[in-house]
């Protein structure tokens, strides 16, 4: 039951989720630290981008030993804006843009994740976090607040002590459950309901040129540009709106170089949802850095670019031909957004 509920198998003794901080009297699960090294890229016209590879280790284990078959990945936080839109997405619209098989020859098999619903009991489509493993935002804040804060709902009864972490088992707790129904459904609120901001330069030259070489190299066939929201969306504001979030929410495999090989429900280890690319531009004005992927490891959008592989290959190698003009014209397009 916890493959089929939680779309991993937790750690025995440490959960699905490592807690490098503790409250007092108990102590972290570990330390968490990340080594890079240097992989030179270089595109045609013989310009050289350094990425970083990056290395996993953890030391300072609070609780004996990781189970050996262990498999670690390390996450930043995705943007909370625009949730509520990608939430009132239809889902036939979503599946009408997998092609688990390829059968249009493109290269190209968008999959669509099957995850489990708490609140419905059942399995639904798949359509947030890295890789589409949470089907609605609700579900999303509940075991947030279970995982990173170890609070619970009552849609999430249980946090992410194990029965062997005995002192977090005994620490006091904030009453059942922690999160009231209000306090919940005022987060939901929130998350659904933060918006994404304009788009600047539309008219710009460079953003239209730039626009243009991103369809061109294919970006667009996982990126998709624009959706309808359901008329019958969770608030009537969120209802019949052309958004253009750039994602289709689907799973695509990204080759060896960005795969953490830690599956997830349907999701195989290769496997990442497409991320929206809406409000990309204003990443370092609101994070106070630049860093993309699914582990921050790329330090600027044209390293996130260049880390594409397995169905974005090709795509890839159209930008590795762009000269610098075409290239600062994608960018400027990406900054746009």
């Amino acid at each position: 039951t916890s493959l089929l509920h939680a779309g991993i198998v937790p750690e025995p003794v440490y959960g699905g989720q490592l807690q490098d901080m503790a409250i007092p009297g108990s102590a972290p699960e570990g330390k968490v630290r990340i080594d890079y090294r240097s992989l030179p890229m270089h595109f045609a016209d013989g310009t050289q981008v350094d990425l970083r590879q990056p290395t996993l280790q953890i030391s300072q284990l609070g609780y004996g030993p990781l189970h050996p078959d262990t498999q670690l990945s390390a996450r930043i936080a995705p943007p909370m804006i625009g949730l509520g839109l990608l939430e009132a997405i239809p889902t036939a619209s979503i599946l009408a843009n997998a092609d688990p098989d390829d059968a249009n020859g493109d290269g190209i098999s968008g999959r669509a994740n099957q995850v489990w619903d708490d609140a419905l009991g059942k399995t639904v489509l798949g359509r947030f976090g890295w890789k589409a493993g949470q089907p609605t935002l609700n579900q999303q804040n509940a075991h947030a607040f279970a995982g990173d804060m170890g609070l619970t709902t009552n849609l999430l009864p249980r946090d992410d002590c194990t029965a062997t972490q005995t002192s977090c088992r005994q620490a006091v707790n904030g009453g059942q459950p922690e999160v009231s129904d209000d306090i919940l459904a005022l987060v939901l609120f929130y998350s659904r309901n933060l918006g994404v901001p304009a788009r600047r330069q539309v008219d710009d030259l460079h953003v239209r040129q730039g626009k243009q070489l991103f369809n061109q190299a294919g970006c667009s066939s996982c990126h998709t540009p624009s959706f309808t929201t359901r008329t019958d969306a969770a608030e009537p504001e969120l209802a019949n709106q052309l958004i253009r979030p750039y994602s289709d929410l689907l799973l695509h495999d990204m080759g060896d170089g960005l795969a953490d090989n830690r599956a997830e429900f349907l999701a195989s280890g290769r496997e990442w949802r497409t991320a929206p690319l809406w409000g990309v531009g204003l990443t370092e004005t609101v994070n106070g850095h630049s860093q993309l992927l699914h582990d921050g490891r790329a330090r600027n959008l044209l390293e996130a670019i260049l880390w594409h592989g397995g169905e974005a290959e090709a795509a890839r190698q159209q930008v590795l031909a762009f000269d610098a003009e075409q290239r600062a014209a994608l960018l400027a397009f990406l900054h746009s957004l």
